[in-house]
């Protein structure tokens, strides 16, 4: 008699959970990757409409558009949102996604820590915008203490804004912990660190740097906490604390900061260009290397914003060397990426339109911000509009156009379908209008006029009516150019023309995935041999019809 065997029986599958929810509550690092990015792009929307309304409050001479109050609510909001909830986010989410699968994982090491991150970030982004259920800050981009103290702003809009934005860093800093330890242990067999992709590169070095930068901001915020809530001297003058010791602790981060959006920028365009060119990236090594330095030299010139400050000369003037030093490697990745593009066959699609706008607008704002470094001219042109649109031409290079070029590179991978081509190339034009008129004029009403910054109104009379509206006025061009690109990636989701899995034909891992990836990444784990494995693999390919061909030709009947 045989033995009985086991009977399964089911009722019916079990119902599948709707889209939202998975994304909610999946650990895999492209869904964290892909709703961080998601979520950046939103508030992207939102920074926007602040900006936008306060330029409107500065179209004309002693406006009344936005109360004192509102402005500086707003101005805070605008600050907070562009840094901490977009564009660190952003950058985070691309590195999230792609590097695993650009180093050969099937996963990251921490899977759940990752998924913490996240929820913090998103938590305090909802902090953040809670304040209008009560009182926003109204502190500044950067709450200097002491004037962030208890004693000069006593409404509670400050401790909302540590909170949100200590919230959102701490999520920052397990994120950079987890992929620290994904690229440590889970590189695929034969990849070795020299043969890491830029941009793989680029994420490790943007996730050590936020492990340095980012605890000194958890620090400054608790003890500002401490100081408004639980009678703390840390920043209190007069009663031990040191009023610097904020300036110092926040500038490290938002320096640091600034240095993450650039290299994540920079090495989006180190992959994009070589594939756009037909060319191998011209002396990688130095590329890869200028990133690492571009991370250690600039975070060690944060006391370039502190030049009216009362430091010692010999800390401004090391300040000072720190910035123009920084002219080294970004210059050598300029030069890498034109040689790269010399005497390639350019194909000028929305990724690599993006790609060059971004490396013209972070140049322009890169040699403004070395003027300013200059002890002298600091002096002259610190707080005021000059020192504004200098820094935001990086900034909006960095994290607007090169945000938006590896959005478009990375598209098909992470969707299965590529975003428009005639409105991304509509949308890229507009941007660069929108950004050159908003900005190149308060260069002027900051240089020649002294319009200081973050003051909710000028004077008629001061020479700086028609430079204010000009910029208003591109500002609103400014931003057409975003929403387009906003609205071409939500058509594009679901009404974009399919994409094949190696859309571009790139070098790099990603593109040996499908579009989009499954759960695991990879069937078969590829052997790396060289920095450009997809390569490699199309030669194989190749090599291998070549030969079930010739094989097929010997074994036919001669007629």
């Amino acid at each position: 008699m045989s033995a009985a065997r086991p009977e399964v029986v089911a009722d019916g599958f079990s119902r599948r959970r709707p889209r939202w929810v998975e994304l909610v509550t999946s650990a895999d690092h492209k869904d964290v990757g892909r709703v961080m990015i998601v979520a950046a792009l939103g508030f992207l929307f939102i920074a926007l409409v602040e900006f936008v309304l306060m330029r409107l409050q500065l179209a004309v001479p002693e406006n009344s558009l936005l109360s004192p109050v509102t402005f500086n609510r707003m101005l805070s909001l605008y600050g907070a949102t562009a840094i901490f909830i977009f564009a660190i986010p952003l950058a985070l989410g691309f590195f999230y996604y792609l590097a695993p699968l650009q180093i050969g994982a099937r996963g990251t090491a921490l899977p759940r820590l990752g998924q913490l991150g996240l929820w913090l970030y998103i938590a305090g982004a909802t902090v953040l915008y809670a304040g209008f259920l009560f009182t926003p800050s109204e502190a500044g981009v950067n709450p200097l203490a002491p004037l962030s103290e208890l004693a000069f702003l006593p409404n509670n809009g400050v401790d909302a804004w540590a909170a949100a934005t200590g919230l959102a860093t701490l999520g920052f800093v397990l994120i950079a912990i987890n992929l620290v330890a994904t690229m440590r242990k889970m590189r695929a067999p034969g990849m070795a660190w020299r043969r890491l992709p830029v941009f793989a590169w680029s994420a490790a070095i943007g996730s050590w740097l936020l492990l340095m930068i980012g605890p000194v901001m958890l620090a400054a915020i608790t003890m500002l906490l401490i100081d408004r809530n639980f009678d703390g001297i840390f920043f209190a003058d007069g009663s031990g604390g040191a009023p610097l010791l904020w300036e110092h602790m926040s500038w490290i981060f938002f320096t640091g900061a600034y240095m993450l959006i650039l290299i994540t920028a920079l090495g989006a365009i180190a992959e994009i260009v070589p594939v756009f060119s037909g060319k191998p990236l011209f002396n990688r090594g130095a590329v890869i290397g200028s990133l690492l330095a571009i991370a250690v030299i600039g975070t060690l010139a944060w006391m370039q914003n502190m030049m009216t400050a009362p430091i010692g000369i010999g800390w401004m003037y090391f300040a000072m060397i720190m910035s123009l030093a920084l002219i080294v490697p970004f210059g050598l990745i300029l030069f890498n990426l034109i040689a790269t593009m010399v005497g390639g066959a350019l194909h000028m699609r929305a990724p690599l339109l993006f790609a060059v706008g971004a490396i013209s607008m972070i140049s322009i704002g890169i040699t403004a911000e070395m003027v300013h470094s200059m002890v002298a001219v600091s002096w002259r042109l610190h707080n005021t509009m000059d020192a504004t649109a200098a820094t935001h031409f990086a900034l909006v290079g960095g994290s607007i156009f090169g945000g938006f070029a590896a959005l478009h590179y990375w598209f098909p991978k992470m969707t299965g379908r590529t975003m428009g081509e005639t409105l991304a190339r509509f949308s890229f034009w507009t941007m660069v209008t929108g950004t050159l008129l908003t900005f190149v004029p308060l260069f002027f009403a900051g240089a020649d006029h002294g319009q200081v910054v973050d003051a909710y109104k000028f004077f008629d009379g001061t020479g700086v009516n028609a430079e204010n509206l000009i910029a208003t006025v591109g500002a609103f061009v400014l931003a057409i150019g975003i929403l387009l690109t906003l609205a071409n990636g939500m058509l594009s989701r679901t009404g974009g023309a399919r994409a094949g899995h190696d859309q571009w034909g790139g070098d790099s891992l990603e593109w040996f995935a499908l579009s989009p990836p499954e759960p695991h990444n990879f069937d078969v784990l590829p052997d790396v041999r060289s920095d450009r494995p997809m390569r490699d693999i199309r030669a194989a390919i190749a090599n291998r019809s070549r030969r079930a061909e010739r094989a097929a030709r010997e074994t036919q009947p001669v007629a």
